[in-house]
């Protein structure tokens, strides 16, 4: 079982990630975000650094999902707090004209050779919600960021899984704490290993994640 959880900045995926794996025993799959050595200076100088930012992404991305290809994705269970696919929707916001063909080259050249998940769970966010959690994680380089990306990044995230063609399973992020509130987590978890098809017996606990 290959299960994703995608949705914008500060929705919750790597704490919904860390939940699932628990539950389920399975292989935690954690996207890289700090070690982007551009990634601070693109928030500063978006035109500057947005390629190099996104290539950076792209790569690493590729690799990290390429080693579950090549063999640990069908020994165990594995979840992953992103999707690949998730690489393009930022792309399509932050580049332009010649950055973006060649951007997209390398990606069309990349995203055949991945698997494609079993379960993905879309959290959705608004983006008051999401610059709430953006604070209280307080990772500097985000600190500063403008209420209007997030809007334009809602958007591009609303219109990738309207036409997402897989199993899609799309969870409000403000209907439920799970990462304070037990009764909450249990019912998150419960409906997604539901519609991932996996008995929801209990195993053991699951703890609080940090968001």
């Amino acid at each position: 079982m290959y299960i994703v959880v995608e949705g914008p900045i500060g929705a919750g995926k790597t704490s919904l990630s860390r939940l699932l794996a628990e539950r389920l025993d399975a292989e935690l799959n954690l996207e890289v975000v700090e070690e982007n050595p551009f990634l601070a200076r693109f928030y500063e100088d978006p035109a500057r650094f947005s390629f190099s930012a996104q290539v950076f992404f792209l790569l690493s991305r590729f690799k990290q999902l390429s080693r579950l290809n090549q063999g640990s994705l069908f020994a165990q269970s594995v979840v992953s707090d992103y999707l690949f696919d998730k690489d393009f929707i930022f792309a399509s916001m932050n580049l332009r004209d010649e950055e973006f063909d060649l951007y997209r080259e390398l990606y069309e050249q990349l995203r055949p050779r991945l698997s494609t998940p079993d379960l993905t769970v879309f959290l959705r966010a608004e983006p008051d919600l999401l610059l709430g959690r953006i604070a209280k994680r307080g990772r500097p380089f985000e600190q500063a960021m403008d209420p209007n990306y997030l809007r334009t990044l809602n958007h591009h995230y609303d219109e990738y899984f309207r036409s997402y063609r897989a199993n899609l399973f799309v969870l409000e992020a403000a209907d439920y704490d799970f990462v304070e509130d037990p009764t909450d987590r249990e019912k998150v978890l419960s409906m997604v290993l539901e519609r991932a098809s996996v008995p929801a017996a209990p195993g053991r606990a699951a703890s609080p994640a940090v968001a």
